[in-house]
């Protein structure tokens, strides 16, 4: 057995680390020209699409950039929710971007 060969189970083990999982959501931005980073377009619609294990599968479309946010990441919308009555502290800092 070569030094450099893998047993068969340790390499499956490490190969279905790197995968990604099935139902994994994606936003594509729609807009002219290549694919650039998510927000420097961000009134532009998006494709959503889901990886299904061999291929990516449209799921939706989206009008903007904040629409994709809050349907790929539903539990930070929920996060941020406000609660009624509640007022975040605001108190003077001692950083250094406060003003003296």
């Amino acid at each position: 057995m070569n030094p450099e060969d893998e047993p068969l189970d340790r390499w499956a083990a490490r190969r279905e680390g790197r995968l990604r999982k099935p139902g994994e959501l994606k936003a594509v931005t729609l807009g002219p020209g290549p694919q650039r980073a998510a927000h420097l377009d961000p009134g532009a619609p998006r494709l959503i699409v889901e990886w299904d294990g061999f291929q990516w599968v449209t799921v939706t479309v989206v009008e903007d950039y904040a629409a994709a946010c809050r349907l790929l990441n539903p539990s930070a919308q929920a996060q941020a929710a406000q609660v009624p009555g509640h007022t975040p502290r605001l108190d003077r800092g001692t950083g250094r971007h406060r003003k003296p």
